[in-house]
């Protein structure tokens, strides 16, 4: 049994993570701006559960709640997620995700914890120069997310180099499944789909992107958490296929008959209060690195993980 800190810990994958944790034994302590509800009823529920209320950017509560019960190892989850909220609040964003990722570096130099696994994103890659890309790909990001994530992963290194704090990037890629709280596809579709309601996404038909199931990511990175030994401090974590959206919509059309949903041709904007945001060209993680270092296996392909969402939602998880 090891002891781990899970910051962002009432966000979708830090609240998935956390009950992963905890289902195999490990103890956790969950920090977040706020404790939400399943957070909550999983410190009720596991007695190595704790929560706290705690602001990533604020030096001395996190300092303390590390202080006081230092971890093995940190599942870093806290940020200001996704290119729509980084647009609308960037000093916000930089202050997470980046003045929140060096207090947390601090803290764990200052009290000797020394593996920190960062939830990168593959908007750090920006425009995807080919149809699937590994990490060797360049990082030009183009939005203030992806440029956050991308320089907390050179802060990271700077820390490895200086301190020999060792941060382990994982590029995520658009996750999906229960719990997920932001109204992007493929939850958009799937809501209407089960509620039995119209839903029309004006555009991005051929927008082809490696939607990766929730459980998936826990697995690779409970995989990144427990391996002893990292030759790469970054891995990319997705599903390695791409579908488009006008493919997501039919296999949902597909296993929920009768399911009045569509998409717009054109290319993918991101919605914002009365305007949106193109988004950068995605594509598929080659995830090779990932399965040869740590084992791991994305079990769900798109169809795969939208039946699984569908039930879940039906099932009201």
């Amino acid at each position: 049994m090891s002891h781990v800190l899970v910051t962002g810990a009432s966000g979708f994958i830090g609240s998935a993570l956390v009950a992963a944790l905890a289902a195999r034994g490990d103890r956790v302590t969950g920090i977040d701006v706020a404790v939400g509800p399943g957070l909550a009823a999983l410190a009720q529920r596991h007695a190595g559960v704790a929560a706290h209320v705690c602001e990533i950017t604020e030096w001395a509560s996190l300092a303390e709640i590390v202080r006081r019960d230092p971890p093995d190892a940190v599942l870093h989850c806290a940020a200001v997620v996704g290119v729509p909220a980084s647009v609308l609040a960037p000093h916000r964003t930089f202050d997470v995700n980046l003045g929140g990722s060096l207090t947390l570096f601090e803290v764990a130099r200052l009290f000797g914890v020394r593996r920190i696994v960062h939830m990168s994103s593959e908007e750090t890659y920006g425009d995807f120069q080919a149809d699937r890309i590994d990490e060797s790909h360049p990082q030009n990001p183009v939005m203030a997310y992806g440029i956050s994530k991308l320089a907390v992963e050179h802060l990271g290194r700077t820390f490895g180099t200086l301190y020999g704090l060792e941060v382990i990037n994982l590029r995520t890629c658009w996750v999906y499944g229960p719990g997920l709280p932001r109204p992007r596809v493929p939850k958009t579709f799937v809501d209407a789909a089960v509620e039995g309601r119209a839903f029309h996404l004006p555009w991005g038909a051929s927008m082809a992107v490696d939607h990766t199931y929730i459980d998936d990511v826990v697995a690779g990175v409970l995989g990144a958490l427990d391996h002893p030994s990292h030759p790469f401090d970054a891995y990319n974590l997705g599903s390695g296929q791409a579908a488009t959206l006008a493919e997501i919509v039919a296999i949902v059309r597909d296993l929920v008959p009768g399911a009045d949903i569509s998409v717009g041709e054109g290319a993918f904007e991101h919605s914002l209060p009365g305007a949106s945001v193109p988004a950068s060209r995605k594509g598929a993680l080659i995830v090779d690195r990932a399965r040869k270092v740590f084992g791991y296996t994305p079990r769900f392909d798109i169809r795969d993980g939208l039946r699984a969402y569908i039930e879940a939602t039906r099932a009201g998880r």
